[in-house]
């Protein structure tokens, strides 16, 4: 990133990156975004929550300018304070899940079913625990959840844990759709080739930002072609071991503000870079 940090794109993951499990942001974590925006970078929050989701935590990080990816890459929007949201629909894609969704219900017959309406929240097919999902939730039938295209399709099964529930869907052979397996047993489904990296590389070119000026930080499975498309990667030490397999680095967990960490530095990279080119 050479001569500072002006037009470089960096990408980060909500939840275990710059929030923890408990929905907590630290202080320090919070300035080094803040910092890093206000230098002239495109930080992109990239990550598997819905629109509605993720929008208090723009709002914590006081980002209200710029690209933000959600729903592992099946909605990308532009914010934009003057547009009536507060963001503006730049990139949607959807996909026919009635399919897929079908052989699922056979191998996991316990397991609820939720699609997410764009801005909205989420049907489903019956109550999540509470926190899991945001916005407004309508139960349904599972057959009318699926009767014309979705961004968004989420499975979640306690019977199962994250291994055996990719053992799952490895057997049932999914084809025609993206997916990736969370901390617990969650499925995220979403178009063919549709990812948080798909999604970003979209940005970058509207942004025309040289591909050897991004940073991704992660810690999820959903942040794996993430991590490989920057130019950098960084996983947090939080991360499972095939996420941080995958990184050109790892900083600290969440915890102990491994993102402030890497933020920090990228700052003072782009200070000596800038330094020098004057």
């Amino acid at each position: 990133m050479n001569g500072g940090l002006r037009g470089a794109l960096v990408a980060l993951d909500v939840d275990g990156t710059i929030v923890d499990h408990d929905e907590a942001m630290s202080d320090r974590v919070r300035g080094a975004v803040q910092r890093v925006a206000s230098s002239g970078a495109h930080v992109v929050v990239a990550t598997g929550r819905s629109l509605h989701g993720v929008l208090p935590v723009l709002q914590r990080l006081d980002l209200h300018e710029g690209f933000c990816v959600c729903s592992n890459g099946a909605v990308t929007v532009r914010l934009d304070p003057a547009a009536p949201e507060g963001y503006r629909v730049v990139a949607l894609h959807t996909f026919d899940a009635s399919g897929v969704a079908g052989v699922l219900r056979e191998g996991i017959p316990t397991g609820l079913f939720a699609v997410e309406v764009l801005g909205r929240g989420f049907k489903v097919t019956a109550p999540f625990p509470d926190g899991e999902l945001t916005g407004e939730v309508e139960v349904v039938p599972f057959e009318e959840m699926f009767d014309e295209p979705v961004m968004r399709v989420v499975v979640r099964s306690p019977e199962h844990t994250p291994a055996q529930f990719s053992a799952l869907v490895e057997s049932v052979g999914l084809h025609g759709v993206a997916y990736s397996v969370g901390w617990t047993a969650w499925l995220d489904l979403a178009p063919d080739g549709v990812t948080k990296a798909s999604a970003l590389e979209d940005v970058r070119v509207r942004l025309d930002v040289p591909r050897s000026a991004t940073l991704a930080v992660g810690d999820g499975r959903n942040d794996v072609e993430m991590l490989q498309w920057a130019a950098r990667g960084v996983a947090m030490g939080n991360a499972p071991e095939e996420v941080r397999a995958v990184a050109d680095e790892v900083t600290a967990g969440v915890d102990d503000d491994g993102l402030a960490d890497v933020l920090e530095d990228l700052l003072e990279r782009g200070e000596r870079e800038a330094r020098a080119a004057s």
